[in-house]
């Protein structure tokens, strides 16, 4: 085999292997809505597959993805937004009847056995606010600027700290 070959392959395989990997997943009460936010590492240029789901009573329906088919009723109440490593599930009207265990799945296209998941058991009356939780997620980027900017400007004596 050429050894070009070879090393292509075996890179190929360790983007596979490494993939991407659920880091966490957590709920939080916006207004009525139930928000999941499901964070995770990328370490493959490959497409990533999802799915959001909820197990009632050993019965599983899936709310959003690009995996399975949605189930119906939750298709007019879910709203998925994307950012960099975090993708983030909304379902609104939530109500003590979407009780349950929720997952996020990610899986690598093409490649089933690539899969990645986590879990959160959710029950309405102890579900916490979002505004901590969405305010601390959004404003990390900001609070990371600021520092960098802090240092730069220290660095061309324009401050002094």
């Amino acid at each position: 085999m050429h050894p070009a070959i070879g090393i292509a392959l075996l890179l190929t395989v360790l983007q596979v292997s490494r993939g991407q990997k659920v880091t966490s997943l957590t709920a939080c009460l916006a207004d009525q809505s139930l928000r999941l936010d499901c964070r995770y590492e990328n370490t493959t240029t490959l497409p990533i597959q999802y799915e959001f789901s909820l197990t009632r009573e050993t019965k599983k329906h899936v709310l959003y993805g690009t995996v399975g088919v949605p189930e119906h009723t939750y298709r007019s109440r879910t709203n998925l937004t994307s950012k960099h490593n975090l993708k983030v599930l909304f379902l609104s009207a939530f109500t003590t009847k979407d009780e349950g265990t929720y997952t996020c799945e990610l899986r690598l296209s093409g490649q089933p056995s690539s899969v990645s998941s986590q879990n959160v058991s959710v029950l309405r009356d102890k579900l916490v606010k979002c505004e901590g939780i969405s305010l601390l997620a959004q404003n990390t980027s900001w609070l990371l600027l600021l520092l960098m900017s802090l240092s730069l400007l220290q660095a061309t004596d324009f401050i002094s700290l």
